[in-house]
């Protein structure tokens, strides 16, 4: 027989079982990516572009020695352009033989989100593809879209 300790009308060992993501905000939204991704947060750096390149690849950054391409996700979301601001930050991510730099308009917060506050994505939500969404979570008065990175860069991940 499970038991799980309730108090006040709270699952305790529910809200144990949390995502540790940081969050940012692209124009109005919140957008979620899980933290053990992020390398380092850092204010934009002047950015290399490369002819040809699609519309969402801003280009490369030399990140002390390290070559980092930047990857715009409003233009891969196809979300109005916004120039850089004094918020604007690029996220240094590393996925699985994949090391790239997202712009995203302001970093709010890292936060611990209770699973049972994750939902499913509908299939189209707001202009973004479901298909890049893992899920909603529903944060007192915010819905925060949590991205799915193997879904939105998997093109380029290595094999």
């Amino acid at each position: 027989m499970e038991m799980t300790r309730q108090t006040n009308g709270i699952d305790w060992a529910a809200e144990r079982e949390t995502v540790q993501s940081i969050l940012f905000k692209m124009g109005d939204e919140f957008y979620g990516l899980p933290i053990s991704l992020v390398r380092e947060i850092i204010k934009p750096l002047p950015v290399t572009r490369f002819p040809k390149s699609p519309v969402h690849v801003e280009g490369v950054i030399d990140l002390r020695g390290r070559i980092l391409p930047i990857i715009n996700l409003r233009k891969m979301f196809g979300l109005a352009p916004l120039g850089i601001t004094e918020d604007t930050r690029f996220v240094d991510l590393q996925l699985d033989g994949l090391d790239l730099g997202i712009v995203v308009d302001a970093v709010s917060e890292v936060m611990n989100i209770p699973k049972h506050l994750i939902e499913p994505a509908p299939p189209i939500i707001a202009g973004v593809e479901g298909k890049y969404l893992q899920g909603i979570a529903r944060l007192n008065d915010k819905l925060i879209m949590l991205l799915d990175v193997d879904e939105i860069f998997g093109q380029w991940k290595k094999q």
